[in-house]
């Protein structure tokens, strides 16, 4: 785990739940947050990028998983509304999870 986004994306694979903003991941990695913002830049991506792609797919992974409900799955992507995540899921797939899930 040599580069910056992968470090990042491992530390919010681990503390998704309560999904942590920049500033605690800089801290968890020992870096300042503009240092980490920069050595991101430099490798091609944001905090913000990396949060959506770690969130996207996790909700793909429990989407395949039968018995959950989009409320958990919502959860555990890091949202803490439904209705944010489900607007997220479109804007990242153009269907609902609903529709994503009819479709598995």
């Amino acid at each position: 785990m040599n580069s910056w986004t992968a470090r990042v994306r491992h530390n919010l694979r681990r503390r998704l739940r309560d999904m942590p903003e920049l500033s605690a991941v800089a801290t968890a990695l020992e870096v300042h947050p503009q240092t980490l913002r920069r050595r991101l830049s430099a490798e091609g991506t944001t905090f913000k990028d990396i949060k959506n792609q770690v969130r996207r797919d996790t909700a793909l992974h429990f989407l395949g998983k039968q018995g959950l409900s989009i409320e958990e799955i919502a959860h555990r992507a890091g949202f803490s509304e439904s209705s944010a995540f489900i607007r997220a899921f479109k804007g990242w797939t153009g269907v609902t999870p609903y529709t994503y899930r009819k479709g598995l």
